[in-house]
């Protein structure tokens, strides 16, 4: 019984209105979108609807905003949304949730995807009120990396070290900094989804992709391997690569840790530099020193646009300067 009510309030949550709820849905099973995205879509779009009560006066003005309950959104109160609601509202995260471009960016996204729903899927709007809904212009960021002694500092670090898990954790980091994985990617690595130099990895929206070894990659997985063998009745998962302390699969937050008690080992910022900071710097090194294109780089990438790989053409100064010099009439004067 226990099993059943888990399931029944996974697919439907009573504090949410009914057309969230199947929107969630249809966002994980048709969609499949990762439950980290829908958890997002679930935050941005649960705030809205608050702001939609205390804004059309559904609630006293003087109440805790996070406790209003969104419960009683129906059919006819989504109906009456229109595109001024919807400005209000990206006003309202700017200007009382201190949201930043990137954030209300995001939210501009998920009330777009929500609304093209009720229009195009559930049929539940006649008009889409978010079509003409504009994204907040977004400065570019360079993507923060290791510098290539920085990186090599890192490995070094983790090479010199007692710890008892040092091959594991000099393999996570090789893994890495040499092909450019997500977080969750390394963490749901399972042994028998490597064959011989290529590793097949499950990344956003439950895509697999095929990502390839090199020699560095090979030796140290090799090594971990060697090690992993000698605890191996003890490991509860047997084909999950990588193995906590309590032999489990190992998460997110363990491996964060341990890359942070290695970058302070190697004297680098253990605030700036994240996992994901790994992945941008796998991705620059081999841009930079690869000659690998950008189109490959996507694919090595995992990304479903090239826009988003397109960051990474900043490392590209240098040849910039160096090819502006080697014009014909550079010293002509």
């Amino acid at each position: 019984m226990s099993i059943i009510r888990y399931n029944l309030e996974h697919v439907y949550n009573t504090q949410l209105p009914k057309s969230l709820n199947n929107f969630f849905n249809y966002l994980e099973t048709i969609k499949g979108k990762s439950k980290n995205t829908v958890e997002g879509y679930k935050i941005d779009l649960t705030m809205f609807f608050k702001f939609i009560k205390l804004y059309r006066g559904l609630v006293p003005k003087e109440c805790d905003f996070h406790n209003i309950k969104i419960s009683d959104v129906d059919t006819e109160l989504i109906k009456s949304i229109d595109l001024n609601d919807l400005f209000a509202f990206i006003s309202f995260t700017e200007n009382y949730r201190d949201n930043g471009s990137y954030a209300r960016a995001r939210k501009v996204a998920s009330l777009k995807s929500f609304f093209r729903y009720l229009y195009g899927k559930a049929k539940i709007i006649s008009e889409n009120p978010a079509s003409e809904l504009e994204s907040p212009q977004i400065n570019k960021r360079n993507p923060i990396y290791l510098s290539l002694d920085e990186s090599k500092s890192l490995l070094k670090a983790i090479e010199s070290t007692d710890c008892r898990f040092k091959e594991r954790d000099y393999c996570m980091i090789t893994l890495f900094l040499n092909c450019g994985m997500r977080l969750s990617e390394l963490c749901g690595i399972d042994i028998s989804k490597i064959k011989d130099d290529t590793l097949t990895v499950v990344g956003k929206g439950n895509k697999e992709r095929t990502i390839y070894l090199n020699k560095a990659c090979l030796k140290s997985l090799n090594n971990y391997l060697t090690v992993r063998k000698y605890e191996y009745d003890k490991i509860k998962d047997k084909d999950a690569l990588f193995i906590s302390k309590n032999y489990t699969r190992i998460n997110k937050r363990s491996v964060e840790l341990i890359l942070k008690k290695h970058l302070k080992a190697a004297g680098l910022d253990t605030k700036k530099y994240t996992p994901h900071k790994l992945r941008h710097t796998a991705a620059t090194l081999m841009y930079k020193y690869g000659n690998v294109d950008i189109r490959s780089l996507q694919k090595i990438l995992g990304h479903e646009n090239v826009s988003t790989t397109q960051i990474y053409t900043h490392v590209d100064d240098e040849k910039l300067r160096e090819a502006v010099k080697s014009n014909p009439l550079s010293d002509e004067s």
